[in-house]
Formats: structure tokens, C-alpha cells, sequence
């Protein structure tokens, strides 16, 4: 410890760790004498004597973090100048106070703008300039391409300004790292598969499935069941929210491909069974005899099939017989129906949720009603003119997303199979279903790969991973620093745990939980929010200081994401505009105003900031239509898609089109509850991971945010912002613009509407929503 401080060098935790665990307790020394012997030294002990068998019995952990702290503060002073030149513009304290904890492992988390790169960067510097490493033995980890060329850009440059050399320093890729190491242990570098480097692999997940569907019926039947029936399911009778209202009968309900509006889930479910079979039905037909009495009124079964004279009752029944317990009275009534078709002499079909929601179900249905002379014409290419369904591309993109957290966590069929036991809730035959296709997939995209003789990007990492594990010399780097950790997955975290095996090897992980948008390329945050279970004991420091957005901006998007308890708590604080202008949310009356109201703020802007940088945000790349087509020549205006704009900024940032849909903002198509099965923790907070999108999108900006939105189809993200501080709400022409959030769901706005009772104010989510007040 002594040398620690007359060298002023943290003492890491692994230093420690191997010298006190070779330290005895005063009682483990005491134990080794005789009590004679311990008598006898009565008052021989001298005083140091005395403080060495009292030193034993110290708190060494807290005495190694106040002389750590110590050198801290010491390092601070002693070396501002140091600290002031190694970037542009000095180091912060936060920031300099990560390049000095020379741990074996710390993790900095770091708010949007807060300089983490500065920190990579002086931390590559102060090692070497402290003589800690050579340059040759400094590895830092990028995320992507462009994030390492500025890695290599600066390292080379900021070390050169202070006379350090970078020679052999390797600023990479994870993905070039790993085809590196492969060949240096192999002797033959493995190629990246062509459609995986150029970014097609969902596109092969599709050719994959239809070269499956032309070669199997079995393969072809079950993927058109769960795009067709089984993709829009949720797994309980009574689940599902509504999302159709049939104004004539005053239902609300389900929407089906035929176009009508049926009660639950289950009754859609064989509704767009029978309509993709060509089935001439009719939904809640009034019962061919009068049976109504004192205590029920006219029935309706479920369905009836004029062509041969067949009612179908369709029962919410779980696989024990029971259904939901808010159904109250549910099996007095099935008694009843069932008497009813016995007594008048009429033929009852029966189907149950259990039943239907299996394969076998409908081979039931099928066999009974083909019985009763109907004919089934199975066409999954049948036009729908009501609900759309999931389309080939939606869920080729989900085995892909799965594919990726499979591959990356190493997962076997076993595994998985292990992991349906263990989560009883999931092993539901939508789920089994799902298994079923992609292992097919999974095993024709692994022959396309052999064919190719080449690997996709997890199968390589694990491979470099498991040569590095099986060969320590291949860790030779004594000081790696990973960049955006919060997108790491577990087959990035498996190579570089690897990297640490050895003595005196150090890590740095700068990440932003926060800003984690990347779980559809199989990046896994808790990773990042639990890193001392993976890699070991840790020290965390925090950025908390940003250099980009205003305090409003910053406070606004802190306060939104926070909401989500499982987020790493900090207090994001502006360097410079301690103020700053509100976050705007423009209502507009349509979609159709948009492009005119973007057009409208852009000409705005070109007058109040010239020379101004201004993104536009979208959520899906096809909104980049909504630009006007007439150039701005006073600002740089650029459209990008709110992942494509991580870890870039503008003075101005607008987002378009933050509505509600199933392309809305948040996406309605992302999360899948398979995914759950691939995935080591979930966060089931709503929206986590759109919220994080959300996030990212809001602190791009240095100055302002525009959000526009269209009346009656908010984003629960703009319904969210209505009542921050920070945020006020216009009109296209840019008055205040009053407001109400629904008190029921929390999600939509209250609208005007008109009944038969005349005017009132209604959730914009109905029929998902059906609170109403009285104006």
C-alpha cells in the first residue's frame, strides 16, 4: 500500500485481493500459541508489534478505498495540466476521476454528451504516459466501424499532441478483433458471410423460409398458422386488448380478416380460421327458436354455418376446464346452451381455448365440419379486407432477433428446452409453434453457412472467444476498453471476459443503459446493469455532466426515462445552457398535415439560426417521405432514422410523426413475448426498449426539440410528456393548445366526440379505452 502512495497508483482490486487473501486474522495467529506462551509475552510486545496484530483485525477494504480516494485527489491536482491537454477541451473531474480509478474492472456509465470517448481516449493516454502499459498492450473495443476509425483518429492524434507515441495500439471492432484473433490462433482467418457483412441476413431468413415452405406442406402449413392466426395472439382466454368497434351492434371487440368485430380473441382466432378456409359463417346469428325467458335473453351462439344448418359455441376454457375467474357464471350458461340445442334438435359444434389455440384444435374443427358436408379451401394468400396480418417480412425479422440472442448465449436446443421448464408460463403452443419453424430455419441458415464456407458474426466471436479461453497468450493486451457497452452482447461479453484471464489485466466498459437500442441485433443490458455477476468485482463511475443539450432538454428526457425503475439512476447535468428552450409538441388536425407543418418550422428555423444543423428523426425510414422537397440554404437539414442517429447530434432535432399505430412511436411490431425464452433477463417495463429509442432520439439535440403529433393519435410517449414541466404544447399555428390525458388508461388524450346523447369527451384509444367524460 505504501509504494500505491508514494507512487500515487490505484491500488486495484485484484492486487488486494491476492494480499489479503494470504493474510491472517489476529486471532488466527493468536491461535497458533500456547496460553503459556501468550501469557508470556505479557508486556514484552512492543508498540509496533501491537499495531501489526491490531492491523490484522482492520477494515482492509475500507482502509485500500479511503487511500484510493486519497490518490485520487492527489492524481487530480498534481496532474491537471495533464488532464487539461490531453483532449481539446479539459477534463472534467468525472472524467478524470475514470481515467485515474485504475481498476481491474470498472464500468462508467455515461449520460448522453457527457464524453466518454474523451475518457477512452485519456485513459489509453495516462496509462501510457504513466508507464502502467505499453501501447502495444492497449486493445479498445467499437461498436461499429465508424466509432473505431474515430477511436484510432483520436488515440493517434491526442497522444501524438502530448509526445506519446501509439504505435501498436489496436482501436477495432469487435467483428475485426475476433476474425483477427481467429486467424493469429488458426492460421486461416474465417470469411463473414456475404449476406450477414452486407446486412441481408433477415433477407436470408426469408429465402430460408421460402425455400422451406416450397419443400415441406408440414413447414408451409405451420408458418402460414402463426403468421396467420398465431402472430397477434396473446396467451390467456380473457386476454388482449380491444382494437375494433362495431358502431351498428355497439361491440367492441377484435377485428377479423373478414372485417367484423367479434368479442374475444379466441372467436377471431376461428373466424380467420373459417375465412382462410372459405367458409360461408355468420357471427352471433339470433338462435333459429325463441328461447328467451325470465332469465336469459334471446340467444346467440358464436357461430353458425347456414350451409349446413350448424351452430358453433366457441367456450373460454383452459386446459383444466375452467375458465377465467372474472367470468363469473360462465358454466351455468354453457349448461344452458348446450340444453337449449338439445331440446330444439339442433347440431352444436364445440371448440374450447385450450383446444383451439393447439394444432389439434383446429384438425377437430376441421374434421366435424367436413362432417357436416361443408368444404375447406385453405388459402393463406386469401386478400383480407379487415384486419391485416403479420406479414412474412415482420416475422422473419423475429427469428432473426431471436436467432441472434440464441447463437450469442450459446444456446442448444437442450437449453432451450431447459428453459421452457423453468418458465412453465411460456411453454405455450404458440410458443412451441414458434420453436418448431425456427429450429428448421436454424439449421438451414447453419448448411447455408458450411456451403459457404463461411461464419456469421456470433459464431465467430464465440469461436475467437473459446480460442482465447483455451490459450491465455492470446490475451495480451493488459488494458481493454470497450465502447457503448450497453449494446454488448453475450457473445462480445464471452470474448472479453476472456481477454481478462491473466495477472494484472484491466477493463474499462463505457456504456449508457439508457441509451441500450439494440436488443433486435441481440445486445443484452444486463450486461451492463449487473456486470459484477459476469465479470467480477467492480468499480462504477459515473459521467453525469453533458456537453450536448440544454438543461431542459436534459431534464426532460431524465425524467421520461426514469420512469422504467430497472434504469441505472444519475443526475444528468448541463456544462453550459443551465436553461433553454422548451420541448415543443405541435398537435396538428391530420397525418396529412405533416409534411406542411415540418416544411413550416424548417422555414422557421432558416430564418431565427442560420448556419444551424437540423436532424429529423423518424422512427421507420419510409417517413423520410414526409420531408419537403424544397432545400433549406441556410441549414443543413438531414433525415435519419432514430437508430441511425446514435451517437450524433444537431443543433436542432425534430421528430415527425410521434403517433400511435403499429407504426407509431413506440413501434407496436417489435417485441415478441418468444423472445423472453432467448433472452437471460427481461425487462417488462412497457415500451423499455422504445422508450430507450425515445431517449436517444431527445438528447441528439443541442438546442431545441419539435415534436409533431396528430390530435386523437398521440403517442403514450406525448401523452407522457404532457405533464412535464419542461414540455409545452402548440397548434400548427403555434398557440397554447389545451390538452387532457386520459384519466383511465394514462395513455391517450380525451377528444370530442358525438353520441346519441350529444357531445362528450372520449379516450383516443378507444375501443382499447372506453372512458368518457361529460363536457
Amino acid at each position: 500500500m505504501d509504494s500505491h502512495v508514494a507512487n500515487q497508483r490505484w491500488i486495484a482490486h485484484d492486487t488486494a485481493q491476492h494480499v489479503l487473501a494470504g493474510l491472517p486474522t489476529k486471532g488466527e495467529v493468536l491461535s497458533q500459541l500456547t496460553a503459556a506462551e501468550i501469557a508470556a509475552l505479557g508486556d514484552s510486545l512492543t508498540a509496533a508489534e501491537i499495531e501489526s496484530l491490531d492491523f490484522l483485525d482492520g477494515d482492509h477494504r475500507a482502509k485500500i478505498a479511503a487511500t484510493n480516494h486519497d490518490i485520487l485527489q492527489r492524481e487530480l491536482a498534481s496532474r491537471r495540466d495533464f488532464f487539461d491537454k490531453v483532449e481539446k477541451s479539459p477534463l472534467t473531474d468525472e472524467q478524470a476521476g475514470a481515467v485515474v480509478s485504475f481498476d481491474n474492472r470498472v464500468r462508467v456509465i455515461a449520460a448522453a454528451g457527457s464524453g466518454k470517448t474523451s475518457v477512452m481516449v485519456a485513459r489509453a493516454a495516462y496509462a501510457i504516459e504513466r508507464g502502467f502499459v505499453s501501447a502495444d498492450r492497449v486493445l479498445m473495443l467499437a461498436f461499429n466501424t465508424d466509432a473505431a476509425h474515430e477511436l484510432r483518429e483520436r488515440v493517434s492524434t491526442r497522444l501524438g499532441a502530448l509526445g506519446l507515441s501509439s504505435d501498436g495500439l489496436t482501436a477495432s471492432t469487435f467483428h475485426a478483433f475476433g476474425l483477427s484473433v481467429i486467424g493469429q490462433a488458426t492460421g486461416r482467418k474465417p470469411r463473414i458471410a456475404p449476406w450477414v457483412e452486407s446486412g441481408q441476413d433477415a433477407t436470408k431468413v426469408e429465402q430460408i423460409v421460402d425455400e422451406l415452405r416450397d419443400s415441406s406442406p408440414g413447414f408451409r402449413f405451420k408458418w402460414d398458422v402463426f403468421r396467420l392466426l398465431y402472430g397477434r395472439l396473446s396467451e390467456e382466454p380473457d386476454g388482449g386488448a380491444p382494437d375494433s368497434y362495431d358502431s351498428s351492434s355497439r361491440l367492441t371487440g377484435f377485428q377479423t380478416y373478414r372485417g367484423e368485430t367479434v368479442r374475444s380473441e379466441g372467436e377471431r382466432l376461428i373466424a380467420d380460421w373459417l375465412f382462410l378456409n372459405g367458409v360461408n359463417y355468420e357471427y352471433e346469428r339470433p338462435y333459429a327458436f325463441d328461447v328467451a325467458d325470465s332469465e336469459h335473453s334471446q340467444y346467440r351462439p358464436d357461430f353458425f354455418y347456414p350451409d349446413a344448418q350448424v351452430w358453433h359455441e366457441h367456450w373460454a376454457l383452459r386446459a383444466d376446464g375452467t375458465a377465467p375467474e372474472s367470468f363469473a357464471g360462465y358454466s351455468d350458461s354453457m349448461r344452458w346452451k348446450r340444453q337449449v340445442h338439445q331440446r330444439c334438435g339442433t347440431t352444436l359444434v364445440e371448440t374450447t381455448w385450450h383446444e383451439i389455440i393447439n394444432l389439434s384444435g383446429f384438425e377437430a374443427l376441421a374434421a366435424e365440419l367436413t362432417g357436416h358436408g361443408l368444404t375447406l379451401d385453405w388459402n393463406p394468400d386469401r386478400p383480407t379486407p379487415g384486419a391485416k396480418p403479420l406479414e412474412h417480412e415482420r416475422l422473419a425479422r423475429l427469428v432473426r432477433t431471436f436467432m441472434s440472442h440464441v447463437k450469442s448465449a450459446s444456446l442448444t436446443r437442450r437449453d432451450v428446452e431447459t428453459r421452457l421448464r423453468q418458465q412453465p408460463q411460456r411453454a405455450n403452443p404458440r410458443t412451441l409453434l414458434f420453436l418448431d419453424l425456427y429450429w428448421q430455419i436454424h439449421d438451414r441458415w447453419q448448411a447455408a453457412l458450411r456451403a459457404a464456407d463461411a461464419v456469421d458474426f456470433d459464431d465467430m466471436l464465440l469461436q475467437a472467444a473459446e480460442l482465447v479461453e483455451r490459450d491465455p497468450s492470446l490475451a495480451r493486451y493488459d488494458l481493454v476498453m470497450v465502447d457503448e457497452f450497453q449494446d454488448t452482447s453475450r457473445a462480445r461479453a464471452r470474448l472479453t471476459r476472456a481477454l481478462q484471464q491473466g495477472e494484472g489485466k484491466h477493463l474499462l466498459a463505457v456504456g449508457d443503459d439508457w441509451q441500450a437500442i439494440n436488443r433486435f441485433a441481440g445486445a443484452d443490458l444486463s450486461l451492463m446493469t449487473n456486470f459484477a455477476s459476469y465479470f467480477g468485482p467492480t468499480q462504477t463511475r459515473r459521467l453525469q455532466t453533458t456537453f450536448r443539450c440544454t438543461q431542459t432538454i436534459a431534464d426532460v428526457a431524465s425524467r421520461f426515462i426514469s420512469r422504467n425503475p430497472a434504469q441505472i439512476a444519475k443526475e444528468v447535468q448541463a456544462a453550459r445552457d443551465k436553461q433553454g428552450a422548451p420541448v415543443t409538441i405541435v398537435r396538428l388536425d391530420d397525418r396529412e398535415s405533416i409534411s406542411s407543418a415540418l416544411e413550416e418550422h424548417l422555414t422557421r428555423l432558416s430564418a431565427e439560426s442560420p448556419g444551424n444543423s437540423v436532424d429529423v428523426l423518424g422512427r421507420y425510414r419510409f417517413e423520410r417521405d414526409l420531408m419537403p422537397r424544397r432545400r433549406f440554404p441556410s441549414l443543413t437539414v438531414t433525415f435519419r432514422t432514430a437508430h441511425s442517429a446514435k451517437g450524433l447530434e444537431a443543433d436542432h432535432v425534430i421528430l415527425p410523426n410521434l403517433t400511435t399505430g403499429i407504426y407509431g412511436f413506440p413501434s407496436q411490431i417489435i417485441d415478441d413475448p418468444v423472445l423472453a425464452l432467448a433472452m437471460s433477463n427481461e425487462d417488462d417495463y412497457p415500451h423499455a426498449e422504445e422508450r430507450r429509442l425515445f431517449y436517444v432520439a431527445l438528447t441528439r439535440a443541442r438546442h431545441t426539440v419539435t415534436i409533431f403529433t396528430v390530435t386523437g393519435l398521440e403517442s403514450p410517449f406525448v401523452v407522457e410528456l404532457l405533464k412535464d414541466p419542461g414540455v409545452r404544447v402548440t397548434t400548427e399555428t403555434a398557440a397554447a393548445a389545451d390538452v387532457q390525458a386520459c384519466p383511465g388508461c394514462g395513455e391517450g388524450t380525451l377528444v370530442r366526440r358525438e353520441g346519441r346523447y350529444g357531445s362528450f369527451l372520449g379516450c383516443s384509444r378507444f375501443p382499447r379505452c372506453r372512458q368518457t367524460l361529460r363536457l
